[in-house]
């Protein structure tokens, strides 16, 4: 195993992406905070999301070694890259790391010990969705989702202990994105669930009709991105102007849904617009708090 595969295995741009919810809940919170504690909460923060994130990763891969032979072969493990048992010893490696500078952060600065007990659940909730979670499909689409989202309550909370209601918000908004993507990377992904015995969603009910699921979770995003305009963000303005872009590509993903002709392809391009919709809805939750 090459460094450059240790690295690749955590899908550094997932947890760098997955990273800005800390961002947000720390910037959103940021008006009763010194500044060396912000930028000291920003660094330990960032890491603690990315190496525990990054451990979600590399025991993920681990479990769906079978299944990435036919869905993802470009993937380390199963491209010979990485072993199974290199792949156990990183998810170690880095779920420790995590956790470590979790309770650093606390131990410093004297922070509520709640934050290890997010930072802990964050961290086995990656394991247990790559155990037993994904076969179980909607629930695992569900902790997925959660998992993603929670870094901006994890960011607050390094902050203050009251966490303003916009931030749950920015939460619910993340939340039922990345549901409406999993759900439609389900899919995505029939051929090889199928022989895997993973019962996502549309192997339950069939894939239109997880489309409609889809939508309806897309909406709501819909609705939850646009509430923080009626609440006391810090930029309100700014928010406005970029939550835009956000906005014009969700519709499209749906109106892409609506048009969908079920093929694979299909269903990646849609997935991708949702993955980029909710990009441009993180950045505007930074904006907002400018």
């Amino acid at each position: 195993m090459k460094l450059k595969d240790a690295i690749e295995i955590l899908r550094p741009i997932n947890c760098l992406m997955g990273a800005l919810t800390v961002i947000i809940g720390l910037l959103n919170t940021r008006t009763s905070v010194s500044l060396p504690l912000l930028l000291s909460n920003f660094i330990l923060g960032t890491l603690t999301y990315i190496f525990l994130a990054g451990s979600g990763m590399v025991i993920n891969d681990f479990y769906d070694y079978e299944i990435d032979k036919i869905n993802r072969p470009q993937r380390p493990i199963p491209r010979g890259s990485v072993s199974l048992s290199q792949a156990k010893m990183l998810f170690f490696t880095y779920l420790s790391i995590g956790l470590l500078l979790s309770v650093l952060n606390i131990l410093i600065f004297n922070l509520n010990y709640i934050i290890i007990v997010i930072a802990a659940f964050f961290g086995f909730m990656g394991w247990i969705y790559a155990k037993w979670g994904k076969k179980s499909g909607f629930l695992g689409n569900i902790i997925v989702s959660i998992s993603f989202s929670i870094g901006m309550i994890y960011g607050a909370l390094l902050n203050s202990s009251s966490i303003p209601i916009y931030v749950y918000y920015f939460f619910l908004t993340a939340f039922f994105l990345l549901l409406s993507r999993e759900i439609i990377k389900g899919c995505e992904d029939i051929e090889g669930d199928k022989k895997e015995g993973v019962k996502t969603l549309a192997i339950r009910i069939g894939a239109k009709k997880s489309i409609t699921f889809a939508m309806i979770s897309s909406l709501l995003a819909v609705i939850f991105f646009t509430l923080p305009l009626f609440t006391n963000i810090i930029n309100p303005f700014l928010f406005l102007i970029t939550m835009s872009s956000g906005l014009i590509i969700v519709a499209f993903s749906i109106f892409l849904m609506i048009k969908i002709n079920m093929e694979r392809n299909d269903f990646k391009r849609v997935s991708l617009f949702l993955k980029l919709g909710a990009l441009l809805g993180l950045l505007s939750f930074v904006f907002a708090s400018l």
